[in-house]
Parts: structure tokens; C-alpha cells; sequence
């Protein structure tokens, strides 16, 4: 029986994925504060619901670290709305303002310049940032090295076996990147873009190391698979990408968590 190490079956995932899609422009803003926003805002809702409220805080020159900062609450609360949860999402979002003028005195390029280990705690201890949170302002926002974990890396994962179902957070991130480690973006002109992606905006094609960037791409080719093909109940196999790549009886993966 032939077995097949998570490490490389994440890595051909990749490889096939890209090669088919092409770059998918994350994160759809024009700079890292808005994308801090878009990280708080997308919790518990759609995309697109939270491209209403980003437009409501643009329209009003409030997307920014000073316009958070001096609107009052229950304005913030009417222009995040769409969101949901908009009164819990207001508070978090003056928290991090507040959280961001007293450790780094207002300043996002301070912040962003900590090691990602000693920021993501950081991140983490306050209210509202989870691990997905804390991992999607680092990568997408401040262009640090670290993979972000959805609900789709965890349904991918399981269904082609690389994880079983009770893996943590943290032993799929860690498992991505170490099976990402060495992954460079192919040299691809794609017949279609897949299927999540954006059009290129500033921070989409900011300057980042190749390994940010690998884990950039990476991050929305899953969310492609899993909008599209991967669905929680009727699954479209036969028409995705990684069809090829499903386990087959005569598979057997070999966990490496």
C-alpha cells in the first residue's frame, strides 16, 4: 500500500492549484489598516457584506487609523452595519485603535516590524482576535510568514487525508508551512483566474518575502476549492481541480501531526 506524506500532498495542492488559478490578488485593499478592518469585519459574515461597510467607512474618510480613532462609537456601529454584529465589531475595532496608540504610539509600521511570534500573542490577548484573526493581519496586513487556517484548509484537509478532523488550529498551520516551506510560485499564465480571486489592488501587490507570498497565494487557492468544489453537504468533486488528488482506497496518507 503506497503512502503519501501530508507534506507532499499539500504541496502538489498547491502546485496544481496555481498552475490552474494563477495569483489571486489577497487581500482585496488599498492598505494595511483597511485590511486590519476587513480581518475584524469578516467574522461570522460574507465578503460582500463587509465590502458595503468598508465602503461606508471609505466614503466617509474614516478608513484610517485617526478616522476610528475619533469617530464616536454608535456613528462606527451605523457604518459597519452590513456587517453584523456591528455593536461587538465597533468596540473591537476602537479597542485595537486603543491597543495600537498605547504599545506602538498609533503606529502600524512599528507594530509590524515585532517578530511575528511576540506580535501574534499580542494580537491574540486582545478581544475579539482569534487565531484566523491574528494570522490573516499578519499575513495580509503586515506581510509576515504565517499561513492562515480557515474552515475550507480544515474540510480540504480532512477529505483528502492529510488531517484527521481533530487536529488543532495551530497543527494545520504549522503542518501548511512546513509542507509550503520550500514551494516557489510556478511560472504559470492560467486560462482563468480561479474562481476567489480579486482584481490586484496596492496590497495585493505589496513587496512581501516568497514565502508570505507563497502562503498568500496559497490561502486563496483553498478559499477557491472550497467556495466552488469543496461544500460542506454536495461536494462538486467531479468538476474540481484537486479531483485527481482524492485518496483512493489504495491510498493511505501518513499523519504527520
Amino acid at each position: 500500500m503506497r503512502s503519501i506524506p501530508p507534506e507532499q500532498q499539500i504541496a502538489t495542492i498547491y502546485s496544481t492549484l496555481y498552475r490552474a488559478w494563477g495569483r489571486q490578488h489577497w487581500w482585496p485593499a488599498q492598505s494595511p489598516f483597511e485590511v486590519i478592518v476587513g480581518a475584524y469585519l469578516t467574522q461570522n459574515t460574507a465578503w460582500r457584506s463587509v465590502e458595503i461597510a468598508l465602503k461606508n467607512l471609505r466614503s466617509a474618510k474614516l478608513l484610517s487609523v485617526g478616522g476610528v480613532r475619533k469617530v464616536p462609537i454608535r456613528r462606527l456601529e451605523q457604518l459597519i452595519r452590513s456587517s453584523g454584529y456591528f455593536r461587538q465589531k465597533a468596540a473591537r475595532l476602537k479597542m485595537f485603535v486603543k491597543f495600537l496608540d498605547k504599545t506602538y504610539g498609533g503606529s502600524l509600521t512599528r507594530m509590524f516590524a515585532q517578530p511575528s511570534a511576540e506580535l501574534r500573542e499580542q494580537l491574540l490577548s486582545l478581544n475579539g482576535v482569534g487565531r484566523e484573526t491574528a494570522d490573516s493581519i499578519l499575513l495580509y496586513a503586515g506581510q509576515h510568514p504565517i499561513f492562515v487556517v480557515d474552515a475550507y484548509t480544515r474540510r480540504i484537509a480532512e477529505r483528502h487525508q492529510i488531517a484527521s478532523g481533530t487536529a488543532t488550529y495551530d497543527e494545520l498551520r504549522t503542518l501548511f508551512e512546513r509542507s509550503l516551506a520550500a514551494a516557489e510560485l510556478p511560472e504559470t499564465s492560467p486560462a482563468s483566474p480561479g474562481r476567489a480571486s480579486h482584481k490586484p489592488s496596492r496590497m495585493s501587490l505589496a513587496s512581501r518575502v516568497p514565502l508570505a507570498q507563497v502562503f498568500n497565494e496559497m490561502h486563496g487557492l483553498i478559499v477557491g476549492v472550497g467556495k466552488n468544489y469543496c461544500a460542506k453537504s454536495k461536494p462538486r468533486c467531479d468538476e474540481c481541480p484537486l479531483k485527481q488528488l482524492l485518496p483512493t482506497p489504495q491510498t493511505s496518507v501518513v499523519s504527520a501531526l
